[in-house]
């Protein structure tokens, strides 16, 4: 197996951003953006660890590779929208874009998992 360190340090770097931006939501966060930023905090860690995944994933290959980049570039867009609609509403805007990447992080996964299925030892 062959690992993505590029996309593995990134991956770990949105984590650790997804955890500072919830515990700003949990502990210092007004309540009017605290939903906001625990939803993209959740969205955030989620899409490091598919990222994660994609990086030490067994049939690696380019699409695995991008739906990684996909998922972490999708996760923070969507986390620094939800911090940045917490000022200026209309940045609200800017999230479905990354629910997108996020949704197709996970759609080209599993096409990579199925044209690379496991080989029968």
């Amino acid at each position: 197996m062959t690992l993505n360190r590029n996309l593995a340090v990134f991956a770990a770097l949105n984590g650790a951003m997804a955890v500072m931006v919830g515990a700003f939501g949990a502990h210092g966060a007004g309540p009017a953006i605290k939903t906001l930023l625990t939803t993209g905090a959740h969205y955030q860690i989620v899409h490091a660890l598919l990222a994660l995944a994609c990086a030490v994933w067994p049939l690696r290959s380019r699409l695995s590779d991008i739906a990684g980049w996909l998922a972490v570039v999708g996760g923070l867009v969507f986390c620094v929208a939800m911090i940045l609609t917490g000022r200026e509403p209309s940045f609200g805007a800017v999230a479905p874009v990354g629910g997108v990447l996020m949704i197709a992080a996970w759609l080209l996964l599993a096409f990579a998992a199925l044209r690379n299925p496991p080989s029968r030892a």
